[in-house]
């Protein structure tokens, strides 16, 4: 049996002359191999077991040849530290989203110090902001809503498993919220223009509920700023992600529809502008 050095090389390969990322093929090897990046580090020169050696091929096939995502095909995506279940009913969660968290933690601690506050999650997809959240901030209590039942019972599947507490609500939006009140608000809604190009790994394999924002890309978030201070208490803050072409639409939007509030917009660790807060003390 070739080693697992020779296998990696040779798939790494296949997938770059497949236009792949040759990093899925890594995961896969972890995943079916059942080691992490440094055990299998210290394995790279010993021959690879027939079994897994036959799994990794499958996985690889499935990956590149039929155009599955790695996260289907090992069935989930860590995202800040933790692993979250995806399918095809929810939005493989980003790198990038992960930032969004980091930053919604720092601001709570600015704005609301050690105290307890209620946090709604609108369009929580996988459940990964609200849970995760939920999770890292045992002063926060978490509220998140979805329009898809489908990707509903994947959130509350990680919840459970991730031991979160986090209540569900379906619903369109802010609507299934009235007459509850919140002191933050976070979204990673729909934001890709619906006439846009999309990669058919994405638009093949995850839902498009999740994907297409409208015309512009911004119909979800013109609804959320319109409506949020409905839901929100005095205080607040609110918390976006978003496309890094965006931000200066975004701006405009809070501008004309919320008053007396700071505006907030910061890159991400590529440069781009991804991410809009609005907070309000």
């Amino acid at each position: 049996m070739p080693t697992y050095r020779e296998v990696l090389k040779i798939n790494e390969q296949y997938a770059i002359d497949n236009s792949k990322e040759d990093s899925g093929v890594k995961l896969l090897m972890l995943h079916f191999s059942k080691m992490n990046s440094s055990n299998l580090l210290l394995s790279m020169d010993e021959e690879i077991p027939t079994e897994i050696y036959q799994n990794f091929l499958y996985g690889v096939d499935r990956y590149i040849a039929k155009n599955i995502p790695v996260q289907h095909i090992i069935g989930y995506e860590e995202f800040y530290g933790h692993k979250f279940i995806v399918n095809g009913d929810v939005l493989i969660p980003r790198f990038e989203t992960e930032e969004l968290v980091a930053n919604v933690l720092m601001y709570y601690d600015e704005v609301f110090g050690s105290t307890e506050v209620s946090v709604v999650d609108v369009g929580t997809g996988s459940g990964c902001l609200a849970v995760t959240l939920d999770i890292e901030e045992n002063n926060m209590t978490l509220t998140a809503t979805d329009i898809s039942v489908d990707a509903l019972r994947v959130a509350k599947i990680n919840n459970r498993k991730l031991k979160g507490n986090v209540t569900f609500i379906e619903g369109d939006m802010l609507e299934p919220l009235k007459g509850m009140k919140f002191d933050i608000l976070v979204s990673n809604p729909p934001y890709i223009p619906n006439e846009e190009y999309v990669e058919d790994l994405v638009i093949d394999n995850e839902p498009r509920v999740a994907l297409f924002g409208g015309e512009d890309g911004l119909d979800f978030y013109k609804e959320i700023i319109r409506n949020a201070e409905s839901i929100l208490n005095d205080k607040y803050i609110i918390a976006f992600e978003h496309a890094y072409n965006k931000a200066k639409q975004i701006k405009k939007i809070i501008k004309k529809n919320l008053h007396d509030v700071e505006i907030i917009q910061k890159k991400d660790m590529q440069g781009k502008d991804r991410m809009t807060f609005v907070i309000k003390k």
